[in-house]
């Protein structure tokens, strides 16, 4: 059960477990009171471009707030403001490290300039219109179910994925006044969770293939990838998904190689990526076999050119893979590590990638920080830029990152 007393801090570390599939993985983290973002001032660097930001949801329980940071040429950041969404911030029933448990919560949108977020503790969706690194014009919407938590976008429309109760997906225009609800785009997931779903059995993310013809959502508890074929129009062909086993255990993170034709899951249980191929019925054809990167608890996939980036929550880590002009996946290296871990970045959770594809960002919960990484030729991270002072998890933490 929640508590209905969820921002005080807690005087001493707690263990918190993540169960899938009958294991369990124990994560300590100490209760961390947040920086001030004035406070945060050892960041270094060149002068940021005009345009380059990262946005990082903070996922406040007593107000959601969108952070934003000035992003250097060189890859480094340097705080930049801090914006309300006028919605709250959510957390999952017994979330180890990750209060939304999703991928998506925060996208940027290039084709209309804006930000889109969700409030999960709100039940609403708020969009910005970015303006170099500050967030304008504000607007605020109900996300047309309960728990909101993924995001996706193809063109003009974006749906949303509602975690809570049966679970849902409901379709939006994006205007310039924001975001107006899809007329007969709601559609039921049919799952079994409470409004405030509990993390391992909410659906993990809701993402457009690239050519719009299919929305896709993976689901942890159920263990299946379900597909949602596509009108021209924007709206759901079918009335209900057409459900696909996983072929990994607790399916959660959704991405796709750079052609468009391959969809990769990130699957947490055994740490592992299934490549599929998504037909235009809504079928699944599985192009290569789960692939295990050595790690604990995978769940967030992000792709960088022909490298994707994943992050495993369980142990702090961050596996890098290489796609080859075959469409074969791999580790960049035997032990599936792409940058040395650090006892200063605790708690992995969603990544960004730059639209350059030349930086990685990711969330670190329990620390309350986000480091930044160049990409190298040969798949290596190299660390350029920390920033801290962000929400820690504690009893709710951070989630959600967009870079620009």
């Amino acid at each position: 059960m929640h508590s209905s007393s969820r921002r005080g801090h807690r005087a001493k570390p707690r263990t918190r477990r993540i169960l899938f599939g009958g294991g369990a993985l124990a994560i300590a983290g100490a209760a961390t009171v947040a920086v001030s973002l004035a406070s945060a001032g050892q960041y270094s660097g060149t002068a940021a471009g005009a345009d380059h930001a990262v946005f990082v949801q903070g996922n406040e329980l007593d107000g959601n707030t969108i952070h934003a940071f000035a992003r250097g040429d060189d890859g480094t950041l340097k705080p930049a403001g801090t914006y309300g969404t006028g919605g709250k911030g959510g957390d999952q029933v017994d979330a180890p490290t990750d209060s939304l448990a999703s991928q998506g919560s925060l996208v940027y949108d290039d084709a209309s300039g804006r930000l889109l977020a969700v409030n999960a503790g709100s039940n609403t969706v708020t969009t910005f219109r970015v303006a170099g690194q500050r967030l304008e014009d504000r607007q605020v919407v109900a996300s047309g179910g309960e728990f909101p938590a993924s995001i996706a976008v193809h063109g003009k429309v974006a749906y949303v994925m509602n975690a809570g109760g049966e679970g849902s997906v409901q379709g939006f225009r994006i205007t310039g006044e924001g975001l107006k609800p899809l007329k007969g785009s709601h559609r039921s997931l049919g799952l079994d969770n409470e409004e405030i779903p509990r993390f391992d059995t909410s659906p993990g993310e809701v993402e457009f293939t690239p050519d719009g013809g299919n929305l896709v959502v993976t689901t942890k508890g159920n263990n299946t990838v379900e597909v949602f074929p596509m009108k021209r129009n924007g709206l759901p062909a079918v009335a209900q998904p057409v459900v696909n086993d996983s072929a990994g255990g607790v399916p959660f993170a959704i991405t796709f190689d750079r052609s468009g034709q391959r969809m990769l899951v990130a699957e947490a249980e055994k740490s592992t990526v299934t490549t599929y191929r998504v037909k235009r019925d809504g079928k699944l054809k599985i192009i290569q076999e789960p692939l295990a990167n050595g790690q604990e608890t995978l769940c967030w996939l992000e792709r960088a050119g022909d490298h994707f980036y994943g992050g495993n929550t369980g142990n702090s880590t961050v596996t890098g893979y290489r796609m080859d002009k075959h469409g074969t996946l791999s580790l960049t290296n035997g032990v599936g590590i792409a940058t040395p871990p650090s006892a200063t970045s605790q708690g992995v959770i969603d990544l960004a990638v730059t639209e350059d594809e030349k930086f990685v960002y990711v969330q670190n919960a329990v620390s309350g920080t986000v480091d930044g990484f160049r990409v190298e030729a040969d798949g290596a991270l190299t660390k350029v830029t920390t920033a801290e002072g962000l929400p820690a998890f504690d009893e709710s933490g951070m989630e959600g990152i967009a870079a620009v």
